[in-house]
């Protein structure tokens, strides 16, 4: 008899997540071994949370005043993505703070029912200049608050 051990990672579905990005893998993602290189996943995070507040109009790269830097990241993998594949990310907000935002990311291989990895990331919003924790811009705190 197989027990699953309740402290190891398990992939999770796709109904745990609130939105999808798509990410095309490109030839260079893939490493010696044959499958995306683990550095490539911390991109696709960071590519579908920035690129999803950026379409909803909350995050300006240029002119904005506030910014999101990161000051935790992880990352569990549960089975290979390579090139040529296309991977939907899974977004949901985890912890809304003040002036911190714990996204959790999934990573499924096109049409696949369970993560081939899930990690989260954790930005703390800071003012551009100071470098200083501010609170969330209520437009920002808006969107993603239905992602949590």
């Amino acid at each position: 008899m197989t027990l699953i051990n309740p402290d190891k990672p398990q992939p999770a579905p796709r109904s745990a997540y609130k939105v999808f990005r798509s990410v095309s893998t490109r030839w260079m993602d893939n490493d010696a071994y044959g499958h995306v290189n683990n550095v490539v996943y911390y991109s696709w995070f960071d590519t579908a949370v920035n690129a999803y507040l950026i379409e909803h109009g909350v995050l300006d790269i240029h002119q904005g005043q506030t910014i999101g830097l990161v000051i935790e990241t992880q990352c569990n993998y549960f089975s290979p993505l390579a090139f040529p594949q296309t991977v939907e990310a899974g977004i949901r907000v985890a912890r809304l703070g003040g002036s911190s935002v714990r996204y959790e990311v999934g990573l499924f291989a096109q049409g696949e029912p369970l993560t081939a990895a899930r990690g989260h990331f954790v930005h703390v919003y800071v003012d551009k200049q100071s470098r200083r924790p501010t609170p969330l811009p209520l437009n920002l705190k808006t969107v993603l608050e239905t992602l949590l």
